[in-house]
């Protein structure tokens, strides 16, 4: 009966294995997909806000006009009806009684002067070429190949040139020599002899202007212009001005201005002229007529002394209102200046008062008027801030409460407005005072664009 029971004893002792259908890498994967979802979810719903750093600069040139070129314009005509051949570079200074044109037939020469017109081309001729066809060359475009017309006028003036001398009105037939000294110009576009104080919005208007190139023709008649003359090294840009200039120039006298063409940049006078219909800026130049003889509309950037301080976007400036409190009515806490303790008096809807005190954060102070503009969600309207010793009392109305431009600091990863007072601006960025105590400092980050965040929002770059 004892030998039985072992034996039952030792059958029972025995443990059997469990199989099981779980597999480990699957729980794995499992746990890591879930992982995966739910960070991806939190990111999903996170705020995720554009930052910028502040950096110290200035706002400078930020005035781009289209300017209307003024210049003493002399448009000749031709007496007769014929073919025109053009001897004189667009461009170039013409002496008295030199040789612009001829029209009518080829040059009649006589036996005397027979040798003056053989063409031989000097070494400053062969330059002059040289450069004509490498310029054309580097600013050829397809959609522009009238100016092929041009470069052919170029060259053969440049050959034709070198090929007439001083007596060259002697044997060239209907020629048109220069009446006075002045740069040559081939087109005409109705605007020769404007004036500032004749100038309207209308002379703006790129879309409309038209210019005729005189070289695209071969032939003329009487009466129609034939070239025009550049007559003084004095010219003047134009260009209409906004309030915002005009208060910018009041003081200035002299600009600089840069040419966007070729980047060259000059000194010049400017003054306020009054035009048929509004005040247009007019800048004086006596050097570089050359360079831009022929065009009527110059892309310019002034260049004005600007405001330093502290660069941000515009898109970083937002507005908030504060509720202004008298120092006197509060006390300052001595480890930080950002922070402030005051006593505030709340009347209870059954005509109680409660009082606490509160501890808060300073975004600006108003050295002038002497008071401290405190987070305005701390107050209710008709709450009164006891001055600290005394029974005195400051009441919270509407009149209390201030509205003040500001951006959002993100140093610390939530959004925290912060005041800056703006000394200049244009556009696309803005220049703020960096002495504000309140304020930014270089290489703090702001929120690039404030309306996306508010108050101690989480940020998430």
């Amino acid at each position: 009966m004892l030998g039985w029971n072992r034996n039952r004893f030792r059958r029972s002792d025995k443990v059997r294995s469990i199989p099981t259908s779980v597999n480990v890498g699957t729980l794995m994967f499992g746990l890591i997909l879930i992982y995966i979802i739910i960070t991806l979810i939190l990111y999903l719903t996170q705020k995720h806000v554009a930052g910028y750093e502040v950096v110290e600069g200035t706002i400078s040139g930020n005035y781009r006009y289209s300017a209307v070129a003024i210049k003493d314009e002399e448009v000749e005509n031709s007496d007769v009806s014929g073919s025109i051949t053009y001897y004189a570079r667009e461009g170039s200074k013409a002496n008295v009684d030199m040789v612009i044109c001829s029209v009518g037939a080829s040059p009649s020469l006589n036996d005397s002067s027979k040798s003056s017109l053989v063409t031989n081309l000097s070494d400053e001729d062969f330059t002059q070429a040289k450069n004509e066809m490498t310029t054309f060359a580097v600013n050829f475009s397809e959609n522009m190949f009238s100016e092929v017309y041009s470069f052919k006028s170029d060259m053969q003036g440049v050959i034709l040139q070198s090929s007439v001398n001083e007596d060259a009105g002697e044997y060239v037939r209907n020629s048109y020599t220069a009446p006075v000294p002045g740069f040559v110009v081939y087109s005409v576009d109705g605007m020769e002899g404007l004036t500032a104080e004749e100038l309207t919005m209308d002379c703006f208007n790129i879309g409309s202007y038209q210019n005729q190139n005189l070289r695209l023709k071969s032939s003329v008649n009487a009466g129609d212009p034939i070239y025009k003359l550049v007559t003084n090294d004095t010219w003047s840009l134009c260009f209409p001005v906004n309030d915002a200039l005009r208060r910018d120039l009041e003081d200035v006298s002299t600009v600089r201005v840069r040419f966007l063409k070729d980047n060259e940049t000059f000194s010049a006078p400017i003054e306020m002229t009054e035009g048929a219909d509004g005040i247009y800026g007019k800048i004086t130049l006596k050097t570089s007529l050359v360079r831009y003889v022929t065009d009527r509309y110059l892309e310019i950037e002034l260049i004005l002394n600007r405001a330093k301080g502290l660069k941000i976007p515009v898109s970083s400036i937002t507005q908030k209102t504060f509720v202004e409190i008298p120092d006197e009515y509060v006390s300052v806490n001595e480890d930080t200046s950002s922070e402030v303790f005051l006593t505030r008096e709340t009347f209870l809807a059954d005509g109680s008062s409660s009082t606490s005190n509160i501890t808060a954060s300073v975004y600006s102070h108003d050295d002038e008027a002497g008071c401290y503009l405190i987070n305005p969600g701390l107050f209710e309207i008709g709450d009164y801030v006891v001055m600290p010793g005394t029974t005195r009392k400051y009441q919270i109305t509407d009149d209390t409460v201030r509205t003040i431009q500001g951006v959002y600091n993100i140093n610390k990863g939530y959004a925290v407005f912060r005041q800056v007072t703006i000394l200049d601006e244009n556009e696309e960025f803005c220049i703020v005072d960096p002495g504000n105590v309140y304020g930014l400092s270089a290489h703090d980050r702001i929120v690039l664009d404030a309306s996306k965040v508010k108050d101690d929002d989480i940020i998430k770059s």
